[in-house]
C-alpha cells in the first residue's frame, strides 16, 4: 500500500478516536476505549473495501455491516460522520433524549439493519443476511465487528457452526481482540491463536493480524473478499484505549468517558475533519424472487379431528405457493412442528437451524433485513432458549414470525421439560409484539395468513393432539379480535378460553347449561392485542370471568384478560398450570392441572 494512503489511513482512524473520545465526553457516559481500539479496522475497511450508498440503505447491492460489539457505537457514530451522513453537532448528540445516536446501535439509523448491544447477536443475524444474500444471488459481503469478549457466548459458536457448515464465503467477521472485557481480561487475552483454532475447527478461513497495521488489515480484508466456499474470520490484536496513555491496554476504564478528554484530543493530534468516500455497490442488483401461485387456503370440514400444528404445515404450504417471498425455518423438528410439509414443496425455502434455537431466531431476523418473510418454528418450550433473541428483535423492530409447537401439558407424556408453559408471557412482554393461538384447523389457516403482513415479532402457538373443527373453512380471524361461542341473557359468567382449553370450556358450558347455569365462552385467539370491547362487555354482563389456560398462571391469557378489565372491577379468576406435571396422557394432564372441564364446572358452581 502506498505510503500516501497509509498516512491517509491513519489520519482517519485517529480522527475516528478523537471523536468517539468526544462524543462520549459530551455524554458523559458511553465506551470510547472499546471504540479506539478497532477504530483501524474500521478505516481500513470504510475507506478501501465496503461497497455502500449512503443515499440509498435499501440497495440490494449494498455490503450490510453489523456492530456486534454495540457498545462500541461512538466509532460506528463516528464512521458516519466521516461518511458525511451525520454533522458534528448530531455526533455530540450521543446519547442524548430524542437522539438517533443511543448507546448502543438501532435501526432508528437507517444504515443500521439490527440493534446490537446484548452481546453474541451479530453474528448469528449475520449469519441470516448471509444466507438471503445466497438465496436471492446477490454479491454483497456481509462485515461482522466482534469483541473478543462476546466470543464466550454459546450463540456465537452456533454462528459459527452453521456458516461454516453452509460454506457463507459472504460472511467475514472481524474480531477485535484487545484482550480486556469489562472486570478484566478476557478468558484467551491477545491468543488469537486460540480463537483461530475455534473458528478454524468449524471450517472458517481465519487470518491472525495486527489490528493497527493498515497494511495487514487491507491484506486481510482483501484476502476475505477472495475467499471462496468459506466464512472468513479476521482476528486482529489490538489495545484497547490505543492512542491515549490515560486509558491505553488499561484496567478499569471499560465503558468510562475518559477524565481529561481535552488532553486525550491533543495526544491523538488534535480534532481533524477528513472525509472518507465510501465505494458505491459496482453495479446495481435485482434480488431474486420466486415465483407465485394464487392462493389456495386449506380447508377442514366441521367436526374433523386435526391438530393444530398439523394445519400449521398444510397453511404454510399454502402460503408458500402464493408468496415467494415467505421462508420457512426449523430447530431439527420439522417432522413435529409440521414445517416438513413446506420443506418438501419448497426446498430452496426452508432452511434447517439444527438444534440450535438461538441462530434459529437470528436467522429469522437477518432474513428479515433483506425483505424476506421468515416463518420460524420450533418446540414452544424451547423458544425460551432464544428469549434473548426475540427480545431484541422487539427491539430491532424485525418483522419475523415465531411458531412455538407441542404448548402446555396437553402434549401428555413426554412431560415438563417439553411442556411450553412460560411462551406466552415471553412473547406478551416482547415490545411490539402479536400473540395469538387457534383452537382449531381452520383458525390457524386463517392466522398463518393474517401473520404475514404483521410488522414486529409475531407468534402462533399450535398443540400436538388432534382438536375439533368447529370454525367453517374460510371464515375470517383479525388480530386483536375473538369469537363468542355462548352467549345468553342469563349468563352468570364468562369463561375465556384459548387453543386447546376452547373445547374444554364448550363441555364444560354445555354441562352447566344442562344444570340451569348459563354461561357465555369466549375464544380469546388474539391474545395480544386482545379483544377488550368483547371482554369489558362481557365482565359489564356477567360480572366474573373465568379464564383457562394450558400456561402457567403468570403472564398468560388470564393476565391479558385482567389487564383488559381492570378498570371495571370485575371478578376474574384464573385456571391455569400451577403445579409441577409429570408423565400422563393429556387427558390426565389437563385434569390434573385444573384446567379440564370438570374443573371448570367445578370453578363456576363454586363461585356462584
Amino acid at each position: 500500500m502506498p505510503e500516501r494512503d497509509l498516512q491517509y489511513l491513519a489520519e482517519l482512524a485517529a480522527q475516528l478516536r478523537v471523536d468517539s473520545v468526544r462524543a462520549a465526553a459530551e455524554a458523559g457516559s458511553g465506551h470510547p476505549t472499546s471504540s479506539m481500539s478497532a477504530a483501524d479496522l474500521m478505516a481500513v475497511l470504510f475507506a478501501c473495501h465496503l461497497r455502500y450508498d449512503f443515499d440509498d440503505p435499501a440497495n440490494p447491492a449494498n455490503d450490510h455491516l453489523i456492530f456486534s460489539k454495540g457498545h462500541a457505537s461512538p466509532l460506528l457514530y463516528s464512521l458516519y460522520k466521516a461518511a458525511g451522513v451525520i454533522d458534528d453537532e448530531e455526533l455530540l448528540t450521543f446519547r442524548r433524549r430524542g437522539s438517533r445516536l443511543e448507546g448502543h446501535p438501532t435501526p432508528r439509523l437507517p444504515w443500521v439493519d439490527v440493534a446490537t448491544g446484548s452481546l453474541g447477536q451479530g453474528l448469528p443475524v449475520g449469519v441470516g443476511v448471509a444466507m438471503a444474500g445466497r438465496l436471492e444471488r446477490v454479491p454483497y459481503r456481509v462485515w461482522v465487528l466482534c469483541g473478543d469478549s462476546e466470543l464466550a457466548e454459546g450463540s456465537i459458536w452456533e454462528a459459527a457452526e452453521h456458516a461454516g457448515a453452509e460454506g457463507l464465503a459472504n460472511l467475514i467477521a472481524i474480531v477485535d481482540v484487545n484482550r480486556l472485557g469489562q472486570r478484566g481480561p478476557t478468558r484467551h487475552g491477545w491468543d488469537t491463536g486460540a480463537y483461530a483454532r475455534r473458528f478454524g475447527a468449524f471450517g472458517w478461513h481465519t487470518i491472525e493480524i495486527d489490528g493497527h497495521d493498515p497494511g495487514q488489515i487491507d491484506y486481510a480484508l482483501n484476502d476475505a473478499c477472495n475467499t471462496r466456499r468459506r466464512p472468513t474470520a479476521i482476528l486482529a490484536k489490538t489495545r484497547k484505549g490505543e492512542g491515549v496513555l490515560e486509558v491505553e491496554n488499561r484496567e478499569g476504564a471499560h465503558g468510562k468517558a475518559l477524565k481529561d478528554p481535552d488532553k486525550a484530543v491533543t495526544e491523538l493530534g488534535g480534532s481533524r475533519n477528513v472525509r472518507v468516500e465510501v465505494h458505491r455497490p459496482e453495479s446495481d442488483a435485482t434480488p431474486y424472487r420466486f415465483a407465485t401461485s394464487g392462493m389456495q387456503v386449506p380447508a377442514w370440514p366441521v367436526g374433523d379431528q386435526v391438530s393444530t400444528r398439523a394445519a400449521y404445515g398444510e397453511a404454510l404450504k399454502a402460503l408458500g405457493a402464493a408468496r415467494g417471498d415467505v421462508v420457512a425455518l426449523d430447530g431439527e423438528v420439522a417432522d413435529s412442528t409440521k414445517t416438513q410439509v413446506f420443506a418438501e414443496e419448497f426446498p430452496e425455502r426452508f432452511f434447517e437451524m439444527y438444534i440450535a434455537e438461538q441462530q434459529l431466531v437470528a436467522a429469522a431476523v437477518g432474513m428479515q433485513v433483506r425483505g424476506w418473510k421468515p416463518y420460524a418454528a420450533t418446540f414452544a418450550a424451547f423458544l425460551t432458549r432464544a428469549h434473548d433473541f426475540i427480545r431484541m428483535a422487539g427491539v430491532s423492530g424485525a418483522s419475523i414470525r415465531l411458531v412455538g409447537s407441542h404448548a402446555g401439558v396437553a402434549i401428555g407424556e413426554d412431560g415438563p421439560s417439553q411442556m411450553g408453559l412460560e411462551d406466552l408471557a415471553m412473547l406478551r412482554t416482547t415490545y411490539g409484539s402479536t400473540v395469538l393461538y387457534p383452537c382449531d384447523a381452520n383458525q390457524t389457516a386463517a392466522l398463518l395468513s393474517e401473520m404475514a403482513d404483521l410488522e414486529g415479532v409475531s407468534y402462533l402457538r399450535t398443540t400436538r393432539g388432534d382438536t375439533p373443527v368447529i370454525y367453517e373453512p374460510g371464515e375470517r380471524f383479525p388480530v386483536g379480535g375473538s369469537r363468542v361461542l355462548r352467549q345468553n341473557p342469563g349468563d352468570r359468567a364468562t369463561i375465556v378460553a384459548a387453543g386447546v382449553t376452547v373445547h374444554e370450556a364448550l363441555a364444560a358450558a354445555d354441562e352447566l347449561r344442562a344444570g340451569d347455569i348459563p354461561v357465555g365462552v369466549i375464544d380469546l385467539y388474539s391474545i395480544k392485542p386482545v379483544d377488550a370491547a368483547a371482554l369489558i362487555e362481557a365482565a359489564t354482563t356477567t360480572g366474573t370471568l373465568i379464564t383457562v389456560e394450558d400456561h402457567r398462571a403468570e403472564g398468560g391469557l388470564g393476565d391479558a384478560v385482567s389487564d383488559a378489565v381492570s378498570e371495571l372491577g370485575p371478578r376474574v379468576v384464573k385456571l391455569a398450570v400451577t403445579d409441577l406435571p409429570g408423565s400422563a396422557t393429556p387427558r390426565e394432564q389437563l385434569a390434573d392441572a385444573g384446567i379440564d372441564r370438570a374443573a371448570i364446572v367445578a370453578a363456576v358452581k363454586r363461585l356462584l
